[in-house]
């Protein structure tokens, strides 16, 4: 008779799988808590023990590793004499391999779990049935995935069995899922300081360095129509286990597109910047605005009118849950996708009246709690970075890191505006110069080769809302002015406060432009750039 050896984790759909394979002719042979729950539905099971005659020891460490287990799996079928050597030793042939790995992913994803048990979630003998199976793919199925269990029956029905083409897709996706598992374990592990013979887990790569080797475990969520442009091919991944956009739900709309991707993450992490209600509105990564406000729906009405024109079909984020409310101000304006933790019953009714528009769920409370890392890939090589955070700014200013360098001290509202304006310069693409409010953007200079075509451009957007638009503002550098033409460029345009990190070989001359010109500046001693 056929045998089926079946150890997993993940049970879902188990029963009803193997008493399938019992009404096709299939001995099933299973391990430890497989097994028990294969006898409780009442279906006949041969321990792992029978067939190597060890019982199974340490804690489970040790069950399946064993030659009258892998050989059944290994033998070659069509070999002499793989075939005469598994009836010298009286080793019967697995057919069907079913096996899914400890759920080491769940348990490094909590941080609260200890090192040892997290070593203890690492699957020894199930990668080693994995991969034996799917070395001898032809002769034998390997499942790896409940999701797998109904072709695998159709499959198994088929005139003449499996064929070697959906055995091969099998093994395929076996080899896969153990070099994810692997990668997961690589990377947490990564993670792990240790201190003598104590180890714990870090919230990052040795506190945020690189590692010296990187191992990234990718599943792919789905193909994308295209990449940035029409000819080229593309994929969305996640990062095991996943996170943030790699866990992210898609309610309603259009399929999202390569582009949308990456302005969707480009607003999320401005939004994650605050604590209180915020709103951003992405174009080509850059925001054309973004606000804070009493809720969702003011932060987004606030963020929109900042540049109205340039919101048209522009990406939204908020970092709070869209109500009713927010549905309706965002359907007001025709926009291409928004992203939220969350979208409210009431607001999935009024989001559905634009049938086109994606609507993104994303949950990003872990990420904006650590470290993590960025990493970028260029022609032959990847590179990797701690993210970007601008903790400098996660107090109320003034603080102590901070260096006011003029003569005039900021008001109470210059420094709230300052440190706004501080939290939205770091996501804009270098070189920059924005001016805001206290609460909202009022224009932003994005991408140029120097800082007074930053402030050209930012002065041009602004015409729109009057020629006094930017009195009274502050503006933001996300790295030092070289020379003072910046400066009174800035002072130029209405600006009263500047914030910027300092360190120019100029910065005595650039003090003294604001002195002159009546500015306060504070520097920052940090640099944000974002290539």
């Amino acid at each position: 008779m056929p045998r089926a050896l079946i150890s997993v984790s993940d049970k879902t759909g188990l029963i009803d799988f193997a008493t399938a394979l019992v009404a096709r002719g299939f001995d099933l042979v299973s391990t430890g808590g497989t097994a028990r729950t294969l006898e409780q539905a009442n279906l006949p099971v041969i321990g792992i023990s029978e067939v190597t005659g060890f019982p199974e020891m340490m804690d489970g460490r040790v069950k399946t590793l064993h030659p009258l287990v892998h050989g059944g799996i290994l033998a070659r079928r069509e070999r002499d004499d793989d075939r005469a050597a598994a009836a010298a030793h009286g080793i019967s042939f697995i057919d069907v391999v079913v096996v899914n790995l400890y759920p080491f992913v769940k348990a490094a994803a909590n941080p609260d779990t200890p090192f040892d048990r997290l070593v203890e979630e690492i699957d020894i003998g199930g990668p080693s049935l994995v991969r034996a199976a799917a070395k001898n793919f032809r002769d034998v199925l390997v499942v790896v995935s409940p999701d797998d269990y109904p072709e695998v029956l159709e499959a198994l029905d088929a005139p003449g069995g499996a064929s070697a083409e959906f055995r091969f897709a099998l093994a395929r996706k076996a080899f896969a899922h153990t070099g994810n598992y692997d990668s997961a374990i690589a990377s947490t592990l990564a993670t792990i300081v240790s201190e003598g013979d104590t180890f714990r887990r870090a919230s990052a790569p040795a506190a945020g360095s690189p590692p010296a080797v990187l191992t990234l475990g990718l599943r792919k969520l789905r193909d994308l129509r295209y990449g940035e442009n029409p000819h080229q091919r593309a994929a969305w991944y996640a990062e095991i286990p996943a996170t943030g956009l790699g866990a992210a739900q898609v309610l309603q709309g259009k399929e999202l597109s390569y582009t949308n991707l990456l302005d969707l993450d480009a607003a999320a992490r401005i939004v994650l910047e605050f604590d209180e209600p915020a709103a951003a509105v992405i174009k080509h990564t850059n925001p054309c605005g973004a606000a804070t406000g009493s809720g969702a729906a003011d932060a987004y009405l606030r963020a929109r009118d900042a540049d109205a024109l340039a919101a048209f079909g522009g990406i939204v984020a908020l970092n709070r849950p869209i109500d009713a409310a927010s549905a309706r101000a965002i359907v007001s304006t025709f926009i291409e996708a928004v992203i939220a933790p969350s979208v409210d019953d009431d607001a999935r009714a009024i989001l559905g009246s634009k049938a086109n528009m994606r609507v993104v769920a994303a949950d990003f409370a872990r990420l904006a709690a650590e470290d993590g890392r960025d990493v970028r890939s260029i022609l032959g090589a990847f590179l990797v970075q701690a993210r970007d955070r601008v903790a400098e700014a996660s107090a109320p200013w003034p603080t102590a890191d901070l260096r006011v360098v003029t003569n005039r001290q900021p008001t109470a509202d210059e420094w709230q505006a300052l440190r706004f304006a501080w939290r939205i310069c770091a996501h804009v693409k270098s070189n920059t110069v924005i001016f805001t409010s206290a609460d909202r953007t009022l224009a932003i200079g994005a991408g140029q080769m120097s800082r007074v075509d930053a402030v050209q451009v930012a002065r041009m957007k602004a015409q729109a809302a009057g020629a006094d638009a930017l009195a009274g503002s502050v503006a933001a550098s996300d790295a030092f002015f070289p020379f003072r033409d910046g400066l009174d460029a800035v002072a130029d345009a209405g600006a009263t406060a500047v914030v910027q990190p300092g360190g120019s070989v100029r910065d005595a001359e650039v003090i003294a432009a604001a002195d002159e010109r009546g500015l306060t500046m504070v520097f920052t001693g940090r640099r944000h750039f974002r290539h």
